[in-house]
């Protein structure tokens, strides 16, 4: 793409600047683009634009890496229920499973065993189970139930909770 600049073509600003702290930073600048070279490019209000668009970057990542979490809601539908401290309760070896609003029932054709290892079918596609996110105490629901997470990079599973598969 570029030719191979002579050693004579290209030069070193540490070579020309006052000694000190930026003079110690060794920056190779070629004569082809004397616009780089002299740090027009990026002065004043440019700076100051690029600086804001990596700090609102920044200030924006962790929410939309994380906001997966955030969709699920207690609309008060189970407030009454008497399983919902229960639920409530119900953690995986990835964390809390929050609650049963988060989470929603399973039907037998959409999860299967093999193995001590669980998949389900999520819209429909099938998802593997991490070993971390299943329940092991007794399901006291009586229905299969998951808590996927939904993120930027797809559908992971925080919590399992098999049923009876009758």
């Amino acid at each position: 793409m570029f030719a191979h600049q002579s050693s004579d073509s290209c030069r070193s600003p540490a070579a020309t600047m006052p000694p000190g702290p930026v003079a110690s930073v060794e920056l190779r600048t070629c004569r082809r683009f004397p616009e780089l070279a002299a740090g027009s490019h990026l002065i004043g209000a440019d700076m100051d634009r690029l600086k804001l668009s990596l700090r609102r970057a920044l200030l924006v990542a962790p929410f939309v890496l994380w906001g997966g979490n955030a969709l699920g809601r207690d609309d008060g539908r189970y407030a009454d229920s008497p399983l919902k401290p229960w639920f409530d309760s119900l953690r995986s070896h990835l964390g809390p499973c929050c609650s049963d609003a988060d989470g929603f029932a399973v039907a037998d054709p959409d999860w299967e065993s093999h193995n001590g290892h669980y998949r389900v079918r999520l819209d429909g596609e099938w998802i593997e189970v991490p070993d971390e996110a299943v329940i092991t105490e007794p399901n006291r629901a009586g229905r299969t139930m998951v808590w996927p997470v939904k993120t930027a990079f797809g559908v992971s599973i925080r919590c399992f909770m098999p049923g009876s598969m009758i």
